[in-house]
């Protein structure tokens, strides 16, 4: 007779038993077709109750590993118990995860936003209006772009802040841009050829070949992508950042736009893919006119995310489709369902559509504008501004320091990390994977201290010696 010791404590005693039997089962101890004691002979040989015995034979019942025949009682399920089922000590090994905690020093190349200006309190108050009056559509799926009224509510932002008259149907909201290059690729097709920045940011490169696509890269110039160098890669989709390049800093002069979009109006099948990722943050004057604004063929797509303007962890973006590739994306990829939470949408339509994001930017720009300035005269009060110059431009939230120095720009990024310091150079940025020593560096100055930038300041010009 099968016999167990079940204890008396916050587990249910048929959970017991029936934890016991399965494992048994799953080591071979109970084979198939092996009969079961019958509910009540099992109950009083265990000393517990008819319908416990019951419960653990209904639970293993529907898990497939015991079945019960008419008239003769409960049966070992037939099993073909594999290998596969007994510990590994190869799986378990601990997974090393990528390095996420952030750098202990003073940190030159922090991407991250200032926390403490994140409109907390006005957030709170529209979830929670959310939440109270609008439960049936917070519960119920949002087309594949996105809900409504947050689409509407981007259209007359776009609209009023960087006179881009569009559809909300031409809008498709996302969980981050990579997930938007993803629909991309997928609307576009794996057999284009993709051209982007070099130096650039590395994600689109990664999630393009991620997905078997042809990347090449284009070399920047003074103003900004070479046209040279795109008809060199004889590219099908250029992905450029025109009001403010990453890394470089660079703004695409009105020449250069109009080349750019003279190329994309010359065969069918180019497209420009125009990254705006932080156009809101120009210091000084209004906002540089995006290529899609510029653009009278509908060769552009446009992009951008609230990542920048509130905080990257919202993981809110959107992409501004042209009318016939709209048309083509609902045809084509409707089946996708959309990947920011109804919570978020309704919340953030609201804080477009009640001026509180226009208000936000607003006082971001002037809290930014100060936090520049001040770094810059830190840099200038510095022994460093003696033999290293600060390359200014007038968009984003971080310039290049140009360094002055006989070391490479890895030796250089090693020796300062030694003492407390990170800064990335432009080099790193490089896609092609040379990494030509510029000793260029970038400075992110969104979450920099004016203090900690000085103290910063001063280890590098010890180290640059």
């Amino acid at each position: 007779m099968l016999t167990y010791v079940l204890k008396e404590n916050s587990d249910p005693l048929y959970e017991q038993l029936y934890r016991a039997l399965k494992r048994d089962i799953l080591r071979g101890r109970l084979a198939s077709g092996q009969k079961l004691p019958s509910k009540r002979t099992f109950a009083g040989n265990l000393g517990v109750s008819t319908i416990t015995v019951q419960n653990a034979y209904e639970q293993l019942m529907s898990e497939g590993y015991v079945i019960a025949k008419p008239r003769q009682g409960f049966y070992v399920a037939d099993l073909v118990i594999t290998q596969t089922l007994k510990p590994d000590k190869k799986r378990m090994q601990p997974i090393a995860l990528p390095e996420t905690s952030p750098f202990s020093g003073i940190d030159l190349s922090d991407a991250r936003m200032d926390p403490s200006h994140f409109p907390f309190s006005v957030w709170a108050k529209l979830l929670r209006e959310a939440l109270s009056h609008r439960k049936e559509a917070l519960m119920t799926a949002s087309q594949t772009g996105g809900v409504r009224e947050l689409r509407e509510a981007i259209a007359e932002h776009l609209a009023s802040f960087c006179a881009m008259p569009v559809d909300p149907d031409q809008i498709i909201v996302g969980a981050g841009t990579e997930y938007l290059y993803g629909l991309l690729v997928q609307l576009l097709g794996k057999e284009k050829i993709y051209c982007v920045e070099n130096p650039g940011y590395r994600k689109p490169v990664l999630i393009y070949r991620r997905f078997g696509c042809t990347c090449r890269f284009a070399a920047m110039d003074a103003q900004g992508i070479s046209m040279r160098d795109v008809r060199r890669t004889r590219a099908d989709v250029v992905q450029l950042s025109p009001n403010h390049h990453f890394p470089t800093g660079r703004t695409m002069p009105a020449e250069r736009r109009y080349e750019i979009l003279a190329w994309a109006a010359e065969k069918p099948g180019r497209l420009i893919v125009e990254d705006d990722y932080d156009s809101e943050f120009r210091p000084s004057g209004k906002p540089l006119p995006t290529l899609f604004s510029m653009a009278s063929h509908g060769k552009v797509i446009y992009m951008n995310t609230f990542s920048k303007s509130l905080t990257p962890t919202i993981r809110i973006s959107y992409m501004v489709l042209p009318p016939d590739l709209a048309q083509q994306f609902y045809e084509e990829l409707s089946f996708y369902a959309c990947t920011v939470s109804n919570f978020e949408q309704y919340t953030l339509a609201a804080f477009i559509r009640r001026g509180y994001f226009e208000k936000h930017i607003n006082r971001m720009r002037l809290f930014y504008r100060r936090r520049r300035q001040q770094i810059l005269e830190a840099f200038a009060a510095s022994p460093l501004s003696q033999h290293s110059e600060i390359l200014e431009n007038e968009s984003g939230l971080h310039f290049l320091l140009q360094v002055h120095t006989s070391l490479s720009d890895r030796a250089l990024q090693e020796k300062l990390h030694k003492k407390g310091v990170r800064m990335v150079p432009v080099s790193s940025y490089d896609l092609t994977g040379k990494q030509r020593d510029s000793h260029l560096f970038l400075i992110q100055y969104a979450n920099l201290l004016p203090q900690k930038a000085s103290e910063a300041f001063h280890i590098l010009d010890e180290a640059a010696l």
